[in-house]
């Protein structure tokens, strides 16, 4: 039988052996004993010694440390026994923190102990320390937190809990106000399932205590500096969280289930239970800017997108005070327990250049993932065991005691704002209805829906508590929900005033001076020249090194390289690159570019940032140090991650649109991980939601002989997705046409995504290279001509191209002497430049062969997609034979391969 007593078979010596070893280093004992051991010494210093006349000296009652060790119980496992579930029974967990576990009986149950002084009791009997440890671990509220390494932040929840016996005592007024929150959660929902019958709305009903707990975090955030809130959520409770915590108004919301059209740009729209709102609100005096940003029903992609989005406004608008930019993020309990990107959001929550000060994440737990039983749907204990990742405390709270959830909604506030750390409130309920109000719950939950159909929601629980306590009298009750049901029948009548909905759109006071882009748009000529001056001048800033460091060899050996670059005015790849971001830091345009090893760059090109000999402890930033005043220039090597990484920088995009912000994948290969994020979000938001967004996405392709997973950025995809001027492709050949495409993007006034496929051999390829005059002078090339043509009606086959194939081609045809064949390169896909290519054609021989010519297998890269844009031409195809792989995996099967490609091209 297990007595709680973790001692019974072990030898006295052996305890007094890790007693020394924890005195030493207490990190090298179990936690069990570490935490006995802290008890121990906390009785040894505090409580006093009684006499023991059997062995003629004193000693501490044994009976002390037994009611330690039962403090101890309660503060570790007290979640395991709490009364948070309102419609299912809990699991049964054991040891129990019954005190016979602990060598204590009813008999101890009266008698007075020192330490009751370790719960702030003073000296108190066992009874009273029983009372106050159930009612603040094992009440409405759980509290997991001892987990935490952090002396600090456990003595600080410790103090703040037990003080307070995890509780408020309200005055009659806040009472009130909180039953008013839930009447209008209750009501929105009530009103919407009568009137809009059978329509999807992914009801909040049982859960409807997160609007006053949401409610009192923005309420109280004034108190703790927070002016700026961004919130993502999934679509459960999404409606009643719009129109009554960012006061979306109820007419907007009931249109929205009636109209018939836009009377805007947006082209597709999307259903009103994904949309994204902005508005400022004024809270006793205080304004306080609120962003609820749009989530597809890829449920936790938005994570990411929320951190990216506090991040800018940290960055940008609030000199990182941590303090003033509050992220919330509201789960599912499905979601947050089987998603993957909610894992990797929390790992790199605390990493410089993505740290957002510490989100509040509230769960909305339902206890039932669409059909599937909480028992199905995870293997841990709770849905938020990743809260464990960053040692991050979680609160579990019933959901039908919507006073516990305001209390615990106060302190992870208070929490958050204190060490700027993750908190999480798992809020126990349930789901009225189905997954949405068509579904049937009881096919698969009978016994559950039987319960939840009898059981009163959170709104008449709490008015029948305050009726008892004649806090409010029925009749009083009764009125305010009828008046709410007037209010809301007002506003239908305000919606139907019109049948075309008009967005406002996300994040407006960022972009409002931004327009959605026209196909005529892409015609137009950017000038994104610079002077030859500035250009050498910062070419030789970015290329000298400071003579009071020391560098490896090497480093110093690239440096003079680049250097030698000015003078030989022969620019390769990464100089092209940098040079975009020089200038546009000189011009006052902030530049940010993440990805996995992008600071010396994963080909070891760009070396944005280069460690010193002595050990790498110091880092020296050349593009920090252009002379005067300039922007600030941001590379950082993100945690390995793709989803998550790419979905923080495109919510940085979009709260920072005039800054240039750039992802980067290791491979092109590898934003595989990421397709979530480019559909849901890159390629389609603009259309769904009118965002706005310039992020840049680097991504490695070519092929060099290094398999499937390291040769193609899957361009086919990018290409398929493109429509209606949503994104840019472009697959450039020539450092100065990247140099001229980064700069563009943000010259323009709009913003769309912008796809590069960037290269690896061309890297440090010797025709790959631009002159002064190539940036200087030029400006982006849609299209590049051939520039070794002696004439057009010599040429017999005209070949069209994109990428490092160039390269390639152009050598062979030199080795040849294949007069007769003319190579054009294709340098943006997307928007398709129809009209130069046409004109290109046209100007050759009408009986020239036209040739589409890559490396890529026939059914990816972009064959068919050039075949579809001219379809009324007869273009050939050259390519790798199609294939379900992108790329051989043995380097000989590559040459030969390729060999064939160009063969056959100058057959």
């Amino acid at each position: 039988m297990n007595t709680g007593n973790e001692f019974d078979s072990m030898e006295i010596e052996a305890i007094e052996d890790l007693y020394k070893k924890y005195k030493e280093a207490p990190e090298s004992v179990d936690e069990s004993f570490r935490y006995f051991f802290q008890g121990f010494d906390l009785a040894t210093n505090r409580f006093p010694l009684i006499p023991n006349e059997k062995n003629g000296g004193i000693e501490h009652s044994p009976k002390e440390l037994n009611v330690m060790r039962l403090i101890t119980g309660y503060r570790r496992r007290g979640h395991l026994f709490t009364k948070t579930n309102p419609v299912r029974a809990r699991r049964s967990y054991t040891p129990t923190l019954a005190i016979e576990n602990f060598d204590l009986s009813e008999k101890d149950l009266d008698l007075v102990f020192e330490a009751g002084k370790e719960v702030g009791l003073g000296r108190a009997t066992l009874r009273d320390i029983i009372t106050l440890l159930e009612e603040t671990y094992c009440a409405s509220i759980g509290v997991e937190y001892r987990y935490m390494t952090n002396p600090d932040k456990v003595k600080w929840l410790q103090e703040k809990m037990e003080s307070s016996r995890n509780r408020e005592d309200l005055p009659n007024e806040k009472k009130l106000h909180i039953l008013s929150l839930l009447i209008e959660a209750s009501g929105f929902e009530d009103y919407m399932h009568k009137k809009f019958v059978g329509q999807k709305r992914f009801s909040l009903e049982g859960s409807e205590s997160i609007i006053p707990a949401l409610e009192a975090i923005i309420s109280r955030g004034g108190d703790y500096n927070v002016n700026d809130i961004v919130i993502g959520m999934a679509h459960r409770g999404r409606l009643n969280v719009l129109t009554n915590i960012m006061k979306k108004p109820y007419s907007q919301v009931f249109r929205e289930f009636n109209a018939q059209n836009y009377d805007e740009e947006i082209k597709y729209g999307d259903v009103k239970y994904h949309l994204g709102y902005s508005n400022t609100i004024d809270y006793e005096g205080r304004k306080i800017s609120m962003n609820l940003a749009p989530n597809p029903s890829h449920l936790e992609a938005v994570g990411p997108v929320v951190q990216g989005i506090a991040r800018a406004k940290l960055e940008n608008d609030h000199n990182l005070n941590y303090d003033e930019v509050l992220p919330i993020v509201v789960h599912g309990d499905a979601a947050i327990a089987g998603q993957g990107v909610v894992y990797e959001t929390i790992q790199f929550s605390r990493l410089g250049g993505y740290k957002t000060g510490g989100t509040i994440h509230i769960v909305i737990n339902n206890q039932v993932g669409f059909t599937t039983s909480y028992l199905q749907a995870r293997s841990s204990t709770y849905c938020t065991d990743v809260a464990k990742v960053t040692q991050s405390p979680v609160f579990h709270v019933n959901g039908d005691d919507p006073e516990a959830m305001v209390f615990v909604a106060k302190l992870a506030l208070e929490f958050r704002q204190e060490f700027n750390t993750d908190v999480f409130i798992d809020l126990l309920s349930y789901r009225k209805y189905g997954h949405n109000e068509g579904d049937e719950p009881r096919f698969t939950q009978p016994e559950l829906y039987d319960i939840i159909a009898k059981h009163k929601n959170p709104r008449d629980i709490y008015a029948d508590r305050l009726i008892s306590e004649k806090v409010v009298e029925g009749a009083v009750f009764d009125k305010m929900v009828s008046d709410f049901h007037r209010k809301l029948d007002k506003s239908y009548e305000d919606s139907l005033k019109s049948n075309k909905l008009n967005f406002q759109p996300f994040l407006s006071d960022k972009n409002s001076h931004l327009r959605l882009p026209a196909p005529q748009d892409f015609e137009k000529e950017v000038n994104t020249k610079v002077s030859r001056e500035l250009f050498l001048d910062l070419a030789k800033r970015i290329t000298t090194l400071p003579d009071d460091r020391q560098f490896f060899n090497k480093t110093t050996r690239l440096f003079s390289q680049r250097a030698s670059m000015i003078e030989a005015n022969s620019y390769d790849w990464a100089m092209g690159e940098l040079m975009a971001y020089a200038t546009l830091a000189k011009e006052m345009i902030p530049v940010r570019l993440s990805g996995q090893d992008s600071e010396r760059g994963t080909f070891s090109h760009r070396h944005a940032e280069i460690v010193t000999e002595d050990e790498g402890t110091e880092k020296y930033f050349p593009l920090k140090n252009l002379g005067g005043e300039q922007a600030p220039v941001r590379v950082y090597n993100s945690m390995l991650s793709e989803y998550g990484i790419l979905g923080f920088e495109y919510g940085y995009s979009l709260a920072f649109p005039d800054g240039l912000t750039i992802w980067e994948a290791q491979f092109g290969d590898f934003y595989n991980v990421g397709q979530v994020i480019v559909d849901q979000y890159i390629c389609s938001a603009q259309e769904k939601w009118g965002l706005k967004s310039g992020l840049v996405m680097f991504l490695p392709h070519g092929y060099e002989g290094q398999g499937a997973e390291h040769s193609s950025g899957r361009m086919e995809r990018f290409l398929a997705l493109c429509g209606n001027n949503n994104m840019q492709v472009v697959n450039c050949t020539t450092p100065a046409n990247l140099f001229h495409v980064i700069r563009r993007q943000m010259y323009r006034d709009f913003r769309i995504p912008l796809i590069v496929f960037t290269p690896k051999s061309l890297l440090r390829h010797p025709e790959c290279t631009s002159s002064i005059s190539d940036f200087t002078e030029g400006r982006f090339m849609e299209v590049i001509e051939d520039t070794e043509l002696q004439s057009k009606s010599e040429i017999k086959r005209l070949i069209l191209c994109t990428g490092k194939i160039y390269y390639e081609l152009k050598d062979a045809r030199r080795e040849k002497n294949s007069g007769d064949v003319s190579i054009i390169r294709l340098e943006q896909l997307y928007p398709f430049p129809e009209k130069q290519i046409r004109d290109l054609i046209n100007s050759y021989p009408e009986d020239t062969e036209l040739v589409w010519v890559q490396e890529e297998p026939l059914n990816m890269g972009a064959s068919l997609y050039v075949k579809q844009r001219l379809e009324d031409k007869n273009i050939q195809v050259i390519s790798r034979p199609a294939s379900g792989v992108t790329a051989e995996g043995l380097t000989a099967l590559h040459k030969i391969n390729q060999s064939k490609i160009i063969d056959k091209v100058f057959e």
